[in-house]
């Protein structure tokens, strides 16, 4: 028979599920992806700011080819 602990585990791991995905689907974890790669790549040199990141991101998004409506 399940019990109180079993059930506030279940819990547990059904919000962490949900904020991982969450995270991932709003881009939040595409930061630190970049710093981990940049890390390995460039290791001694400071990894851009989050907000130059973001503007790292942008101008690429703005200055791709794909056609689209938003």
């Amino acid at each position: 028979m399940r019990g109180p602990a079993d059930a506030l585990s279940a819990l547990r791991r059904a919000a962490r599920a949900a904020h991982w995905y969450l995270r991932e689907l709003t881009g939040d974890t595409a930061y630190e992806r970049y710093c981990e790669r940049h890390r390995r790549s460039h290791p001694g040199t400071p990894a851009p700011t989050r907000r130059e990141f973001q503007r790292l991101l942008t101008r690429r998004q703005e200055g791709s080819a794909v056609s689209r409506c938003c």
